[in-house]
């Protein structure tokens, strides 16, 4: 999904050094974030730009929090979203793949406002088509990834159970290991 990866652009050590990086300032990871999602930017953002895709990336986050906290988001927050939506109009089309018909949403514009409002589009998808109660933050208070839990009895914890779930469960061991000496 576009926007989940465009979320976690705010990139924290899961293994608890402390190291943070905003991905949204790296060129190549940029470049590469367009590549991977199918979307095309004139040029790399300008710092304008910039701010209006971190203010983004601060909204849906405050809106994952809600959802993840087991409350509503605040209908500003939602007001917010939909005026992001509104900036990238599209046109609606009709084509044929090779085995059925499918609806294609082609951009009006090209550039930056386009692209946050296709983020919030797949972020508003999200919510309509999924149950937004699913949306989680990882419990690995130094990676708090954004993911949605697609487990059956919804009780995925963490982003990746190998990395931060084997962590968090090594940390356990070793702070009862501790407390028994």
């Amino acid at each position: 999904m576009i926007w989940d990866d465009f979320l976690n652009s705010m990139w924290r050590d899961w293994r608890g050094s402390g190291r943070s990086e905003d991905r949204l300032e790296s060129p190549e990871w940029v470049r590469q974030w367009l590549s991977e999602h199918r979307l095309t930017a004139p040029h790399l953002p300008s710092p304008q730009e910039m701010d209006e895709l971190k203010r983004l990336r601060d909204l849906l986050l405050r809106i994952v929090q809600a959802f993840a906290a087991g409350s509503q988001p605040d209908p500003d927050d939602l007001g917010e979203l939909n005026r992001v939506m509104a900036d990238g109009p599209v046109v609606r089309q009709l084509v044929w793949t090779d085995e059925r018909y499918q609806l294609d949403y082609v951009p009006t514009l090209l550039g930056w406002t386009q692209i946050g409002a296709a983020i919030a589009a797949s972020f508003a998808q999200t919510l309509a088509d999924k149950d937004p109660a699913r949306m989680r933050i990882c419990s690995n208070p130094d990676c708090l990834w954004v993911y949605y839990d697609d487990t059956r009895n919804r009780s995925k914890r963490y982003c990746d159970d190998k990395l931060c779930g084997n962590l968090m469960k090594v940390r356990r061991f070793r702070a009862r290991k501790k407390a028994g000496d």
